[in-house]
């Protein structure tokens, strides 16, 4: 029976989401008291009962309870505990479920870290995001019912989780990814709120940056892990591909970058008013376009579900509601509340502005290139593949006319500053970063103009941080002094572009300098790359849990000193009858080296793939310092230590709409 109290439990969910969507919206129309004071209690309520559900599917997953036929499905007697956990979430049903009880934890979370907030505001962000709640909801128990039965005659054993899916990655990847996803939905509720208020000021964008920063801060995050994933689990050594289903999670990032620096400039100028409500409705609408694209069935991907047209059809519709609806009140709204405040050319306000355009450049590239296939094929003109050429060549350009400007921007004065000041501030980091790139054929072994460029824009933008900080701590002396004057905003602004310079810089030396071979050996046999032996010593049978495997042993030589040992895989899982390849890497900071295994060749060989990849960990380390400062910002105390202040102007203002 506890499939059937899942269901249950799920449609109790539903019918308090609706109540959160309808009853504190119509209270701060009518000045309700009563009823805006309910939203904080249904947001609760909402977030119980998708928990009881949620648990309720994943002990049906433990408890290898087959006649639920998405358990059937995806899971099976053989599998590790740990992965019929997260094979909870490695289906569509499951992971919509995991959707919609993360968005019910972002409506707690606002309700009980917002209290703060004038009534009318929170009432109405927590309609909005009941209302969004609905419509995902409603999806999950009319298309996507996780807990629908196979009875009678339910099967005795599951098919399998998808093995690309049986792996550590995989359990933390889906979850830290929807946090980012969902989490914009509450800068887009703000959004709508302000909107409906008739209200955007500094006050607003104060309330929505925490959030927004902790929702990009997760998405940054999830999105490197699955990068990380990719490279390691796939078999091919890349780390980023411009798969459909990858853009369909960066676009959001991109729009989000946008919205994050666009809100800065709200705040402290009270500028960008329109920008911000545009770019946070952007920011959740090509969120659900990612969910439309992964979950329509209209890609081909590794990382989409198998779907029916009915599921497409129903995203697609509320797509189309949500992004309708936000844009018509934004036409009628923001005209209204149009920024007044004049600024430089040479002002910081001027170059976020720029960064704004850039960012949104980037996302339309993007966009036309994860959409244009899919165009031409719906009106019957063939199949057509956009794939890494075009946003290279597109996409490259773009980040590197942006890196200068990171480094000028924190130096750079609001509403005007001048050439000479700026001369003055970054002469001396030009300098050293020009003496830099110049003397790199020193520390290599061939001159290389692009990576000449990487160092001389990443050690530009690093310099300039450091001489922003100089400035900021030269008053005072003593380690613990300095770090007491820097706020977590300006902290984890630091960690997002020091870490940007060094995935800029990961990228560039990896995608010059790596070396792949693709090579038939048999034991016995010795090959060298980028000066690494690599001996295949022998071949062995093994068996896992629910997989055998025919695993390649090779030692690493640096010169005359063994290095590493790594025994890559070729494994059937035996459930499904699936052959995956597993490959063994020596990880390094500065270079990984990397061996996967083909097909057998001939009687005694192997199709064997060695790669050098230098500095490609930088790449995930640089995005990991992105996420972590992303997360930094919403600790600035001024969030809280001025709530009291902004909260009593706020409600009076609100009072008067």
């Amino acid at each position: 029976m506890t499939p059937e109290f899942g269901h249950l439990a799920l449609i109790i969910a539903f019918t308090l989401a609706c109540l959160l969507g309808t009853v504190p919206l119509w209270g701060a129309w009518r000045r309700d008291t009563l009823a805006m004071n309910l939203a904080p209690s249904l947001a609760l309520g909402v977030c119980v009962f998708l928990a009881i559900a949620f648990g309720f599917l994943t002990y049906a997953f433990l408890q290898d309870d087959f006649s639920v036929k998405v358990v059937a499905s995806n899971s099976n007697s053989l599998l590790p505990s740990v992965y019929k956990f997260s094979a909870v979430w490695g289906n569509h049903e499951g992971s919509l479920l995991l959707w919609v009880l993360i968005l019910s934890g972002w409506m707690t979370a606002v309700a009980f870290f917002s209290r703060g907030l004038p009534l009318p505001v929170l009432s109405r962000v927590l309609g909005v995001m009941g209302l969004v709640a609905v419509g995902f909801i409603a999806f999950s128990l009319f298309t996507s019912n996780p807990f629908e039965r196979l009875l009678p005659g339910s099967p005795v054993e599951g098919n399998d989780l998808n093995p690309l899916l049986q792996d550590p990655g995989l359990i933390i990847h889906p979850p830290l990814l929807y946090m980012g996803y969902v989490g914009f939905s509450v800068p887009f509720a703000f959004a709508i709120a302000a909107l409906l208020g008739g209200r955007l000021d500094a006050a607003w964008a104060r309330w929505s940056r925490p959030w927004t920063n902790v929702a990009w801060g997760f998405l940054s995050l999830g999105i490197m892990l699955g990068s990380w994933w990719a490279y390691y689990e796939l078999g091919w050594g890349g780390w980023w591909f411009w798969d459909p289903v990858e853009n369909a999670s960066f676009m959001p990032w991109l729009t989000g970058t946008a919205l994050v620096h666009s809100l800065a400039v709200t705040e402290k100028r009270g500028l960008f008013r329109s920008w911000t409500v545009l770019l946070a409705i952007a920011a959740f609408s090509l969120s659900l376009l990612g969910t439309f694209l992964v979950r329509s069935g209209v890609l081909t991907s590794v990382h989409a579900f198998a779907s029916d047209p009915e599921r497409g059809l129903f995203i697609l519709i509320f797509l189309g509601v949500v992004v309708g609806g936000s844009l018509v009140l934004y036409a009628l709204r923001a005209p209204t509340v149009a920024s007044r405040v004049h600024y430089g050319p040479l002002s910081r306000e001027a170059l976020l502005l720029f960064n704004n355009l850039v960012f949104c450049v980037a996302t339309l590239t993007v966009l036309l290139g994860t959409l244009f296939p899919l165009v031409m094929d719906a009106a019957g003109q063939g199949k057509y593949s956009v794939g890494p050429p075009y946003f290279n060549a597109v996409f490259v350009p773009l980040m590197a006319l942006l890196l200068p400007f990171m480094g000028i921007g924190p130096l750079s004065r609001w509403k005007r500053d001048t050439v000479a000041r700026w001369w003055q501030e970054l002469l001396l980091p030009a300098v050293t970063v020009v003496l830099l790139a110049a003397l790199l054929p020193l520390f290599g072994r061939e001159y290389n103009l692009w990576i000449a460029l990487a160092v001389l824009l990443a050690g530009w933008v690093v310099l300039s941080l450091a001489r922003d900080l100089r400035n900021r701590t030269a008053v005072v002396r003593g380690i613990r002094a300095k770090l007491a004057r820097l706020s977590p905003s300006y902290l984890g602004m630091v960690m997002g572009h020091c870490g940007f310079a060094a995935m800029v810089l990961g990228a560039v030396v990896v995608t010059q300098l790596s070396i792949e071979r693709d090579l038939k050996m048999v034991v016995g046999d010795s090959q060298t790359v980028s000066g690494y032996r690599f001996d295949f010593e022998r071949l062995d049978r093994v068996d896992g849990p629910n997989f055998s495997a025919d695993q390649a042993t090779f030692s690493v030589w640096d010169g005359d000193t063994q290095i590493a040992t790594l025994t890559p895989q070729k494994r059937r899982y035996i459930a499904s009858n699936q052959i995956m390849t597993e490959a063994a890497i020596d990880a390094g900071l500065m270079r990984d080296l990397y061996v996967a295994m083909g097909e057998p060749v001939g009687n005694d060989g192997w199709a064997i793939r060695l790669q050098y990849k230098p500095m490609i960990r930088w790449i995930w380390l640089g995005a990991l310092v992105i996420g972590i400062g992303g997360l930094v910002t919403a600790l600035d105390k001024r969030y809280r230590a001025q709530r009291s202040a902004v909260t009593a102007n706020a409600g009076v203002a609100d009072a008067a709409t």
